[in-house]
This record gives C-alpha cells, structure tokens and sequence, in this order.
C-alpha cells in the first residue's frame, strides 16, 4: 500500500455559524499529485488553510508525516511549501533577491539561499532574468518565481493554488514540466486548479468539493468512467454531474 504522507481527518471550519468545510477526511500518498477541485466558495482554500497549519480546524484533525496541525504545527511547517494564487513577490527585489529573501525565512544561511535559489531559477527557466526587477515581468514569469519560491528549503509537501491562471502558454509548459519534475523526485504535492485538463493530466487523484463536502474523490480516469465512455467524458462532464455547476460558480 502507498505511504499516506497527509491525512485529513473530518476536518470541520465554521465562520458565523456557517460550516465552510463540514467532515472533510482524505489522505494524500508519498509521491502523489492530489487535485483538490471544487467551484468557488467550496470550501477548498478553507481546507488548504488548515492543511497548512495557517488556520485551526473547529473539529478533526491534519498529520503530516506523523504531525499533528494540533500540536506540532511548527514541525509541520518545515516540511511544506505554499505557492498561494496571490502573487507573494516583492516587485522592487530581483528574482534572484525575492527568492533568497524567503529562503532565509525558512532558516537558510546566505550562502545556501542563494546556491538554491540559482538552481530554482534554472529548474523555471529564468536564470537569464536572474538579476531582473520582478515588477518587469511577465504575468507568467511572477508565476514560475512564485513556484520557486515554494520551492525554498526543499519542502517535503508542497501547497500549489492555481499556480497557472492567467498565464501564457511557454510558461504554463514550464510550471507543467516543473510540477511532473517535483512529482519524479519523490515530492508530495496537493493542487488545486480551475482548469480541468490540467487536472486530468498532472494528478493521479482528484476530490471533487461542493458545499464544504467531498462529493467525489478517485483517479481522473475512473471518474470519467463512472459516467460513461472515459474518452468520450471530460472531468468537467464529472465536475457538472456532481455539483450541477460549472467550476468558477
């Protein structure tokens, strides 16, 4: 059986008497892409929001390599990374300096801050922009130095929130390539989209959120199955099925 490197346990979130997330329980194995899918107000950032320590569960709980977000929140935090879907760059600093900067806040000496982060902006392809002025960018490029910087101190389980919406296609290759690089070097990674390719292609499980519910949770190919021909069903087809709404609702 594949190791569970995260499990999440009926993890319960309620804001003003409303369940944001209601009895969530999923695990995620050593090594595994896991798409976490679901329109807005899903509940989805919730449930990314307490995988990641940021935010304590009402009820439930979340372990991480044998961690629990109860109370071993600071170990937790040292085997992940987190690429939010807000942009968390420093526009003045050079790609280079945005990166070492968040690799000393991750306990990094100088040293190997900067041997990391010139070996990140290879793995993105942009060591020629190393020196630029992030505000200079391109969207695309903000997103592969946001990658990056989750990248620092060689997390164990990564946190990627739609780290490809509106970026241009050379970049979205990249990111793609990035993420299947990560996945074939052990790297445990939950990831969350609104864009169903890329679900179908990068994950080997999805969970389908609705309601602050897991209303579906298999392998791309078999949920496509269970509704009909799985080349002639999308996992937006399953996505409408299970929630009667489109992704961005």
């Amino acid at each position: 059986m594949p190791e569970e490197f995260l499990i999440a346990q009926d993890l319960q979130k309620s804001f003003n008497h409303i369940n944001a997330v209601d009895g969530v329980s999923f695990s995620i194995h050593k090594g595994e892409i896991f798409g976490l899918l679901g329109p807005n107000g899903a509940g989805k950032t919730t449930t990314i929001r307490m995988l990641s320590t940021v935010l304590p569960p009402d009820n439930g709980d979340v372990v991480v390599a044998g961690h629990s977000v109860r109370n071993q929140g600071d170990l937790i935090r040292r085997l992940i990374g987190v690429c939010p879907q807000e942009l968390a760059l420093y526009p003045e600093f050079s790609a280079t300096d945005n990166l070492v900067f968040f690799g000393r806040m991750v306990g990094l000496s100088g040293r190997e801050a900067r041997s990391q982060a010139q070996a990140i902006l290879e793995r993105v392809g942009l060591t020629d922009r190393a020196q630029g002025r992030v505000e200079k960018f391109s969207g695309g490029m903000k997103r592969r130095i946001n990658l990056g910087i989750s990248l620092m101190g060689h997390p164990e389980l990564l946190f990627l929130d739609e780290p490809t919406v509106g970026i241009d296609p050379q970049s979205r290759n990249n990111i793609y390539e990035t993420i299947l690089g990560l996945k074939g070097e052990g790297k445990t990674i939950l990831y969350t989209t609104h864009y169903m390719e890329e679900a179908d292609r990068l994950c080997d499980r999805v969970a389908i959120m609705d309601h602050g519910r897991i209303v579906a949770m298999d392998r791309p190919l078999e949920l496509k199955r269970k509704l009909g021909p799985p080349d002639k069903v999308t996992l937006e087809d399953v996505f409408l099925n299970m929630t009667g709404r489109s992704l961005r609702d």
